[in-house]
């Protein structure tokens, strides 16, 4: 019997009508990525200010001027904190997993938002070694109507999926261009050529 290459690869007929390529040697049972982004921490510590000042007022403000304008000051504050905390700590670092059937990312420690693509709706897997927010607009998950959706953490190298639909997905992560050559692998997209070539 045959040994496969990969810890936990799967037992021989366990993908029948499959196609080969879900079989190759050269290609891992598992890839996992990460990429992160440590500036993103200074904006989480402002949204935190943001946050603890809002409840400063609420607490020892002064009310001589009325309730009304403490109560939108101490309302802004902790809205601006809680979604700058928010919108920050969902993007310190993005996780990116590879398997058989699907490329999944998860966002931030709670794993939210999280996007899953089954690899049947690819058609195509491209190295982008320098995608920056500038391209996007911003850190986070973006959508751009001539440039699909993408998950954009910090600047640097990336993976882009072609999808079946025509749209295109983009994710910043390490290693981009291995995972480019897992995904062509399990999808048998230009099989034997590198990645971003």
């Amino acid at each position: 019997m045959r040994d496969h290459p990969h810890e936990g690869a799967p037992a021989p007929g366990e993908h029948s009508g499959s196609g080969s390529h879900r079989d190759a040697p050269d290609v891992p049972e598992v890839w996992h990525g990460r990429a992160t982004n440590r500036a993103q921490w200074l904006l989480a510590g402002i949204g935190a200010a943001c946050l603890a000042l809002g409840i400063e007022l609420a607490v020892d403000g002064a009310w001589s001027s009325g309730p009304a304008p403490l109560v939108m000051s101490v309302v802004g504050c902790v809205l601006a904190g809680l979604l700058v905390l928010f919108g920050t700590l969902a993007f310190v670092h993005v996780a990116v997993r590879v398997d058989k059937d699907c490329l999944e990312v998860r966002c931030g420690h709670m794993g939210l938002p999280r996007r899953r693509i089954p690899l049947d709706h690819v058609v195509g897997a491209d190295f982008a070694p320098r995608v920056t927010p500038r391209h996007w607009g911003g850190w986070g998950y973006r959508w751009r109507p001539e440039q699909g959706t993408a998950v954009v953490v910090r600047r640097g190298e990336a993976v882009v999926l072609r999808l079946g639909d025509g749209r295109s997905f983009t994710v910043t992560v390490d290693d981009a261009e291995n995972a480019v050559r897992c995904i062509r692998g399990r999808c048998g997209i230009d099989k034997g050529r590198a990645a971003g070539t």
